[in-house]
């Protein structure tokens, strides 16, 4: 089974991009594979886009940038947690390790 962050962000969002510069090491030294879906990049959108919106339906309370935790996220997925926002990189660690630990 394949356990996956995925990145759901924007191309003009300033946080997003700050976050950019560490996020996806983070989330592999903590064993996770690392997908990042910038929603103006139509075909990633749509194949991930059932993950977002089983989390977020009308996606109205999702945060730039929203991290979905889940298992299988190429099939029949399974979402662990998420990390809402910016944060720093020890932050952002600590947050990420808690939705592994509680799951």
């Amino acid at each position: 089974m394949t356990r996956a962050v995925i990145k759901f962000s924007s191309e003009d969002c300033g946080i997003c991009h700050k976050m950019a510069f560490y996020d996806q090491k983070v989330a592999e030294e903590l064993g996770l594979q690392f997908i990042d879906v910038k929603m103006q990049d139509t075909a990633t959108y749509r194949k991930y886009r059932s993950v977002l919106l089983a989390q977020y339906p009308d996606k109205s309370e999702m945060g730039w940038p929203t991290y979905i935790v889940c298992d299988s996220p190429e099939g029949a997925f399974t979402i662990i947690g998420e990390v809402k926002g910016g944060h720093p990189k020890g932050e952002f660690r600590t947050k990420l390790q808690g939705v592994l630990n509680n799951s």
